[in-house]
């Protein structure tokens, strides 16, 4: 019901479009710089040794369903995993080039600053937080899942398997747990033996991310990952080996989503208010069509019995003709036939 009433409100709103009366809103050009007191995580890859507890917490804290593997079977770290509507965090292992010990990545929503998801989100389901998170809202989500093609890192799920009400699912930075005051940190953060995971202002853990950057030059690679790419993002990470040999992209500069993409998105509420409009119109034009095949289709019929008729009439006109023609014949044959008896008979009795 509630993809059939927004579609009755864009139909609404196209009215709207159509007078001049809602003017389209494009995505602001000016960048943002974060909430001052917004929280982040930082993950130290030289650190975190796989164990998998940080996933075990995530399922544990957001009740997601048990997985086919138990959390401490490190076999699933055989193959290469992305999140799921099932697990909003994984784990992966990576062989660095030159051999040398495996190094561990945890993958989860990096919740960026100016986020792909919320950009590209017409409808607003997808927000950015003053806490660092971003969350999503399931009542107002119309199912496009443009918000899985938008983002950079390959994070939203959908839930394919739910065919009632399926939900765009991802990590929340634990936000409606630590808002209840359920939890003072991130699941899988207090869940870390090892400290590779270390929560809280963002800006404070970018000074302690360059800070162990220049205290241990040799340790790491000279770059806190989140802090700038696609407009900078609340999880930020430390690598000591290039972060593309650990999975991570490093094609996506600096720019923010909603600056790439603000002229493309100006017409996305025309494009939501037309839409409704234009299938109408469709609808309409396919039926009109569909109405006049039909009685184009009956002409054509009707037309097809009459000649066919005619057709009959005339062999059945010319068949009796025909018959008639024949039983003439045969009456004329039986009569000669009946005078030449007649007059033989009379000739054999002269005789006698």
């Amino acid at each position: 019901m509630r993809r059939r009433k927004f579609l009755a409100l864009m139909g609404v709103a196209g009215a709207g479009l159509a007078l001049g009366k809602t003017p389209a809103q494009a995505a602001g050009n000016a960048h943002f710089e974060g909430y001052p007191d917004g929280k982040a995580v930082l993950f130290d890859a030289t650190r975190c040794i796989g164990c998998r507890k940080c996933e075990a917490a995530c399922n544990q804290v957001n009740k997601l369903p048990a997985p086919a593997k138990p959390f401490d079977d490190l076999t699933v770290l055989d193959a290469e995993r992305r999140t799921s509507a099932k697990a909003y965090t994984v784990v992966n292992r990576y062989q660095p080039a030159g051999g040398g010990a495996p190094v561990f990545r945890k993958i989860q929503c990096n919740h960026c600053l100016e986020p792909a998801c919320a950009s590209a989100c017409f409808v607003r389901a997808f927000k950015k937080n003053p806490d660092g998170s971003v969350t999503y809202d399931a009542s107002v989500c119309v199912g496009c899942r443009y918000c899985m093609v938008a983002c950079p890192f390959n994070i939203p799920a959908y839930e394919y398997d739910e065919p009632l009400t399926p939900r765009v699912m991802k990590c929340t930075m634990c936000h409606p747990q630590i808002s209840s005051g359920e939890l003072a940190m991130p699941g899988c953060v207090g869940a870390c033996p090892k400290e590779a995971l270390v929560y809280g202002r963002r800006s404070d853990l970018l000074k302690i991310a360059h800070a162990r950057i220049e205290a241990f030059p040799g340790r790491y690679v000279d770059h806190v990952y989140g802090e700038r790419e696609m407009g900078g993002t609340s999880w930020l990470h430390l690598s000591g080996v290039p972060f593309s040999q650990i999975g991570m992209r490093e094609d996506l500069g600096v720019t923010s989503a909603p600056e790439l993409t603000s002229g493309a998105l100006a017409v996305v509420p025309m494009v939501a208010a037309v839409w409704p409009a234009l299938l109408g119109g469709i609808w309409a034009i396919s039926k009109r069509n569909a109405k006049t095949a039909d009685e184009e289709k009956k002409e054509a019929v009707k037309a097809a019995v009459a000649a066919n008729q005619a057709d009959n009439d005339a062999e059945l006109a010319k068949a009796k003709e025909q018959a008639e023609k024949d039983k003439k014949d045969s009456i004329e044959r039986e009569v000669k036939k009946a005078l030449e008896e007649a007059a033989a008979a009379a000739k054999e009795e002269e005789g006698a």
